[in-house]
C-alpha cells in the first residue's frame, strides 16, 4: 500500500527521466582512479556496475525471499544461541542485554526534537530498536517486541527524519530496516504498512532526487557517503518486495556512488578524517556490505576496494592501550565499540580484528552494542610480530604509531601526524602528538568544541594550534592550507622514528620545520624540532597534559597515576619548562583539569634545534637511562 503522504508513485522511479545516468556515473569514478592501480580496480568496479544496469532485475534478481534477510539470517539466531550458551563473554553480553531492555520498559520513546538536529534521536532510536529485536528474536518476549513496535510508531510519525542534515535520515532508517526486517513476523500488517511506509516517504523518497541531480553526499569521499549510501540500500532491500522499482533504483544508485567514499581508505587503511570517522564509516560499510551479502548472496566485491580489508588495522594502531584513540580531527578520546571489527575479522581472515572488540567488551563498565552480539567471532588472536610489527606508517593519512607492547596495559604508546589541515573535521595541527604510558595519557588532544557554534571554526581554542602538541610561532595558528608529510622512517631495536616535513605548516613564519619524532628503546620518547626562519619569530613548543607538574629549569617531572614521566630538555641548554593554563575563551567548551607544560626560549629565533626526551618510568623505580639520539 502506497503511503498518502509519499511524494512519489513506483512509476516516478521507473521512468527514463528518473533514471540516473550510469555514462555519468561511471566517468565519475574513473576521474577517482587516478593511477594505475586504483584504475585497474575501478575497472572491475565499473563492469560489474554496468552489467548490473543492463539486467532489468538490476541488484535485486537474487533477493532473497522473506525476512529477515538484512545482516541476519534465520541461522544466524540459531547461531547466537548457541553462542551465548557456550562463550563466557557472548553469555554476559546476553545478560547485559536483557537488563537493557527491561530497562526500556519503562522509557518513553523518541519524540520529534532538533537541537539542532535530529541525530541524537536517530540514535536513541537505533540503540533501543536493534536492541529490543535482536533480543526478541533470540528469546520470543513479548513485551520487548511491543516497546520495538512503540520505538518505531513513534518515530514513523515524524514530520520528517530532517533530510537537510542526511546523516540524521541515515541512522534512523538503519534503525527501521533492521527493526522492519528482524521483526517482519512478528508485526501486524498495520504495523508492516506503517513501518514499510515510513522508509519510502522519510528516507527513499527524500534520497531519490539527491541520486537523480548527483548532489551533497552522493559523490561525497568521506563519511557522509559511506553513511547515506548504505542507510539508503538497506532501507531499500528490506522493503523491496513492496517497492520493486523504487528499490532497485535505490540498490543500485548506492552500488554507483558508495565507491566514491570506500577508496578514502587508501591501499594502508588511513582514514582523511581521522580514526573516529574511520570507525563511524566502516561501521555502516559493513552493514551495507553485510546487507548486501544476506539480501542478495553478494556485495559486488565492493568489500574487496583497496584498503578496505586494511581499515581494521588503522583502528589497532590509532588505539592505545588505555582504550583511547589518537583523537584528532573532532575525535572522542575514548575509542569506543566497534562490532563491525567482528565482521571485518571474519570476512577477511584477520582474528585480531575481533580480538581488538573483545579486548574492548572486557573493560569494565563496558556494555555491549546489538551489532556485538549479531556479529561476534569467537576466532580472536591478539596482534603479534611480524605481522603486526610494533610500529606503522600510514602514508596516505601522514600518520605514524609506535608502542612498546600490543597486550601489556602499561605499555607506552605514541602517536604522530602531519597530514592536510583542509581534511574535513581538521584542526590547525599538523605536527601534533599524543603519548600514553603506565596507564596514564601524557601527552593528550582535547578533542572537538562542543559548542562548535560559538564562534568561526578556525578561531576555536581546540582547533587552533596553541591547543596541540607542536611548536607555536608568534603565538598564531597554522596556515589552514598547509600539508605536512612523513619525509623518513627508520625502525631499529634502538630507536623508531619519522620524520615529518611541517616548513608549510605556517606560511612565511619558518622557512623550515623538520620534526622528527619516535621510541628509543621502547622506554622513552625522543623529540627534535628543526628550525630556520628568514626573520626572527617568538617559538614556544606546548604539550597538553593533566598531570601534575614540577618544574625545574630544563627539567619537568610529570605526576599521575603513580607514574612519572620524566621531561628534559637536551638542547638548547637555555631553554626552560613552564605551565600555562589550556583556557578556552567564554562561550567554547572548557578545558578542565588540563594545563600545557611549555618550552620558554627567550628571545626571538632564526634558528633552532630543540631537542626533548619523555621518559616515562614507575613512582619509587629507577628512571630508566636514555642514551640513544637521531641520527645526522
Amino acid at each position: 500500500m502506497q503511503h498518502p503522504n509519499c511524494k512519489s508513485s513506483e512509476a516516478d522511479y521507473a521512468g527514463p527521466d528518473f533514471v540516473p545516468n550510469l555514462v555519468y556515473k561511471m566517468t565519475a569514478l574513473g576521474r577517482i582512479a587516478q593511477n594505475p592501480v586504483t584504475r585497474r580496480l575501478f575497472a572491475g568496479q565499473m563492469a560489474t556496475l554496468l552489467a548490473l544496469a543492463q539486467e532489468d532485475s538490476g541488484p535485486l534478481r537474487q533477493l532473497h525471499p522473506g525476512h529477515p534477510r538484512l545482516v541476519l539470517l534465520d541461522a544466524d539466531f540459531d547461531r547466537i544461541r548457541l553462542l551465548v550458551r557456550e562463550h563466557p563473554l557472548a553469555k554476559r553480553m546476553f545478560a547485559d542485554m536483557e537488563k537493557e531492555c527491561d530497562r526500556l520498559l519503562s522509557i518513553p520513546p523518541v519524540e520529534y526534537k532538533l537541537t539542532p538536529r535530529l541525530l541524537p534521536q536517530s540514535r536513541r532510536v537505533m540503540d533501543r530498536v536493534t536492541t529490543l529485536a535482536l533480543m526478541y528474536r533470540l528469546t520470543g518476549r513479548e513485551p520487548w517486541l511491543r516497546r520495538a513496535v512503540m520505538e518505531l510508531n513513534a518515530a514513523a510519525n515524524f514530520k520528517d527524519w530532517n533530510p537537510q542534515r542526511f546523516n540524521d535520515t541515515a541512522e534512523m532508517t538503519v534503525a527501521f530496516a533492521l527493526g522492519y526486517d528482524w521483526l517482519y513476523n512478528a508485526l501486524t500488517p498495520e504495523e508492516r504498512t506503517g513501518i514499510r511506509d515510513a522508509i519510502a516517504t522519510h528516507a527513499l523518497d527524500q534520497a531519490a532526487p539527491i541520486y537523480q541531480k548527483q548532489e551533497r553526499w552522493v559523490r561525497d569521499r568521506f563519511s557522509p557517503n559511506i553513511a547515506a549510501n548504505s542507510a539508503m540500500a538497506m532501507g531499500a532491500l528490506a522493503i523491496a518486495e513492496d517497492y520493486p522499482d523504487k528499490a532497485s533504483f535505490i540498490v543500485r544508485s548506492a552500488l554507483q556512488s558508495i565507491p566514491h567514499g570506500l577508496t578514502s581508505w587508501g591501499a594502508e587503511g588511513g582514514w582523511p578524517e581521522g580514526p573516529a570517522y574511520s570507525e563511524y564509516a566502516l561501521r555502516f560499510a559493513c552493514l551495507f556490505f553485510a546487507s548486501l551479502e544476506t539480501a542478495v548472496g553478494a556485495d559486488f566485491n565492493m568489500s574487496g576496494i583497496n584498503g578496505v580489508a586494511h581499515a581494521g588495522r588503522f583502528r589497532l594502531y590509532t588505539a592505545g592501550p588505555l582504550g583511547r584513540a589518537f583523537n584528532y580531527s573532532d575525535g572522542a578520546e575514548e575509542i569506543g565499540l566497534a562490532p563491525e571489527m567482528f565482521w571485518m575479522g571474519r570476512r577477511f581472515g584477520i582474528p585480531q580484528y575481533s580480538w581488538s572488540e573483545q579486548k574492548q567488551l572486557e573493560r569494565p563498565g563496558t556494555h555491549a552494542e546489538a551489532l556485538d552480539l549479531a556479529w561476534f567471532s569467537r576466532d580472536a588472536k591478539p596482534p603479534a610480530i611480524p605481522a603486526f610489527p610494533l610500529d606503522a606508517v600510514f602514508h596516505g593519512v601522514q600518520l605514524a604509531s609506535f608502542r612498546s607492547s600490543w597486550e601489556d596495559p602499561n605499555a607506552i604508546f605514541l602517536a604522530v601526524k602531519g597530514g592536510d589541515n583542509k581534511s574535513p573535521r581538521a584542526h590547525l595541527d599538523l605536527g601534533t602528538f599524543v603519548l600514553d604510558a603506565g596507564g596514564v595519557r601524557w601527552a593528550a588532544d582535547l578533542g572537538p568544541d562542543d559548542n562548535g557554534a560559538a564562534a568561526p571554526r578556525n578561531t576555536l581554542y581546540r582547533v587552533r594550534t596553541e591547543s596541540h602538541n607542536v611548536l607555536v610561532f608568534d603565538g598564531e595558528s597554522q596556515d589552514a592550507r598547509a600539508e605536512a608529510r612523513i619525509t623518513r622512517q627508520e625502525t631499529s631495536p634502538d630507536l623508531s622514528w619519522v620524520q615529518i616535513d611541517l616548513s608549510r605548516a605556517n606560511g612565511a613564519k619558518a622557512k623550515q620545520w623538520i620534526r622528527r619524532i619516535g621510541l628509543a628503546q621502547r622506554q622513552a620518547i625522543l623529540i627534535s624540532d628543526a628550525v630556520r626562519c628568514d626573520m626572527p619569530v617568538e617559538a614556544m613548543w606546548s604539550m597538553l597534559t593533566e598531570a601534575e607538574i614540577t618544574l625545574n629549569g630544563s627539567v619537568a617531572t610529570l605526576h599521575r597515576g603513580g607514574w612519572l614521566l620524566a621531561a628534559e630538555i637536551r638542547t638548547p641548554r637555555h631553554a626552560v619548562f613552564d605551565v600555562t593554563p589550556a583556557r578556552s575563551p567564554a562561550g567554547q567548551t572548557a578545558n578542565p583539569g588540563f594545563r600545557r607544560l611549555i618550552v620558554r626560549l627567550g628571545d626571538k629565533i632564526t634558528d633552532l634545534d630543540l631537542n626533548i626526551v619523555l621518559t616515562p618510568y614507575r613512582d619509587g623505580q629507577p628512571k630508566p637511562r636514555i642514551t640513544v639520539q637521531f641520527p645526522v
